[in-house]
């Protein structure tokens, strides 16, 4: 079983987040944000930080447009604009992505980022995280404190659990459990919306 960790960048300086990655030796960044930009923390914007992590000895790898959380393609988007990450499984960009993500993690120590310090509602878990665990890897979260919690600690934390202890007797069912847990559709997004 391979470990792969996930961290988000919140509101850290690039100075506080390279330490974060320093104290669990993680060889490459895998940025899984599907916008890789943030107005608030513009430190994180992708090429920016893709230097940065660069003359940290860090390699940066962007997979958002494969392993995004908020996909182009309007069928994978619920009435209420939630993401329904079943339908997403299925498509070849992601499965590829998945599959270019599995080789990294058997050669380098990895760590999935997105914006969110918080994993427990980040597609990073809900999302890829799943997808990986079902494959048999294991996901540490490094946490904003530098303290690594593991999937069992974040779900018991936030009552989601990645994996169903009894898969849905039918399809839909487990489609219905298996969304984002957000209204992260373009089109149904506040117009002052603070999201990263």
């Amino acid at each position: 079983m391979s470990t792969v960790y996930t961290v988000g960048h919140s509101a850290h300086s690039y100075e506080e987040f390279a330490a974060l990655l320093a104290s669990q030796g993680i060889e490459v960044v895998v940025d899984t944000r599907s916008a890789p930009y943030s107005r608030f923390a513009p430190q994180f914007d992708r090429e920016i930080l893709q230097r940065s992590l660069v003359q940290s000895g860090v390699k940066y790898l962007f997979l958002g447009g494969e392993l995004g959380g908020r996909p182009a393609n309007s069928s994978y988007y619920d009435a209420d604009g939630r993401v329904v990450y079943s339908r997403m499984t299925k498509d070849a960009a992601f499965l590829s992505g998945i599959e270019r993500l599995e080789r990294g993690i058997a050669e380098y120590r990895v760590a999935l980022m997105c914006g969110e310090e918080n994993p427990a509602h980040c597609h990073r878990r809900l999302l890829v995280g799943r997808v990986l665990a079902e494959h048999g890897h294991q996901l540490l979260h490094i946490r904003g404190d530098a303290s690594l919690q593991t999937d069992t600690e974040i779900a018991i934390a936030s009552g989601k659990s990645l994996v169903n202890a009894q898969p849905a007797l039918f399809a839909e069912l487990d489609e219905d459990q298996w969304r984002s847990t957000a209204s992260v559709s373009p089109k149904r997004a506040p117009a002052n919306s603070s999201a990263f």
